[in-house]
């Protein structure tokens, strides 16, 4: 009797080993497998159960993959990856999450980070709620591939909204006082903006490939919906475009500015040396050890000294005034 359980408690383990982190909706014929964090035991898995080449597997894990589309020779699956940013609001800097994509003729594997709110909330409905499981798994495994892509992209635009909202407060403080802290906020909107083209604009290469083809596996307009996310992601390179150029502009307004504010104080300190020089030798001259100077007592050598510093000061701020240098 013990060693059935253990046998039961062996079987057990073993079974959760295998598929630890992976959840699974079937809808008819159709399969949707979401994978949160893969690891190598998901990888493992899919290995042993679906056709897939290890290059690919091993694709899922890594993180600095460029958004790319693979199928094999016989059309049986088609593996995506893509990339979408993810706004961290602590750090104040948006950063890359990847989502890779097997395709089949009658399943959908999704792996990706968890950090992607929009596509973990659509697993949701679609496991929780029937009309929508109904919307987006009564059609083919192409057109629940297009909800998830189209779902994600729509992401982006908050996130690019929200880069576009703090360059304009930046444009707004760009007058203050505080060039430093103004010159930091650039700095970050900056990186920010480059690294969204980075994964935005190989994706979008990958949709318009996807527009385009003629594959099969994809029973859709492929040139209707997946160019509908060409068009989307086209929008946001345009937008990434023009925020490039108007950071730029800003950094440009700023060291202007900073400039400016140099050449004032240098201006300032260069009119209180030119006004201290003369100063500086009369009261060198009258400080030497030389008659009459050296008579205590008689008010005419220090009524002398002053007059004659206020006359030089007068006459240097009169010269000044006329030159249009104060």
């Amino acid at each position: 009797m013990s060693s059935n359980r253990q046998e039961q408690t062996v079987a057990q383990s073993e079974t959760t080993r295998q598929k630890p982190g992976i959840q699974s909706i079937s809808y008819g014929r159709l399969l949707w497998i979401n994978i949160e964090n893969p690891t190598e035991v998901e990888i493992e898995y899919l290995a042993e159960n679906y056709p897939f080449h290890k290059l690919e597997l091993d694709d899922c894990l890594s993180r600095i993959q460029r958004p790319k589309i693979d199928h094999d020779e016989d059309d049986n699956y088609l593996f995506m990856v893509f990339h979408f940013p993810v706004f961290h609001k602590e750090a104040r800097v948006t950063t890359v999450s990847q989502v890779s994509v097997f395709l089949g003729r009658d399943y959908l594997i999704t792996l990706h980070e968890g950090n992607l709110k929009s596509l973990t909330t659509f697993f949701r409905d679609c496991s929780a709620n029937k009309e929508t499981q109904d919307e987006a798994m009564s059609h083919s495994p192409g057109l629940l591939l297009y909800l998830i892509l189209d779902r994600l992209v729509t992401y982006c635009f908050p996130i690019l909204n929200k880069i576009g909202s703090n360059i304009e407060r930046v444009e707004d403080d760009i007058f203050d006082e505080d060039a430093r802290s103004t010159v930091r906020e650039l700095s970050m909107l900056w990186k920010d903006v480059i690294s969204y083209q980075r994964m935005i604009k190989p994706q979008t290469e990958v949709f318009e490939w996807m527009e385009k083809s003629e594959l099969p596996i994809i029973k859709e307009d492929a040139d209707v919906y997946f160019g509908d996310l060409a068009d989307h992601n086209r929008k946001i390179m345009d937008s990434l475009n023009e925020y490039k150029e108007w950071v730029a502009g800003l950094n440009d307004n700023v060291g202007t500015l900073t400039s400016f504010r140099i050449n004032q104080v240098m201006r300032l300190l260069t009119v209180i040396s030119v006004i201290l020089l003369p100063l500086t030798l009369v009261a060198g001259i009258f400080g030497m050890n030389i008659y009459p100077l050296t008579d205590n007592g008689n008010p005419t050598a220090i009524t002398a000294v002053l007059i004659t510093m206020v006359v030089i000061v007068a006459s240097m701020l009169v010269f000044f005034r006329v030159k249009r240098w104060i």
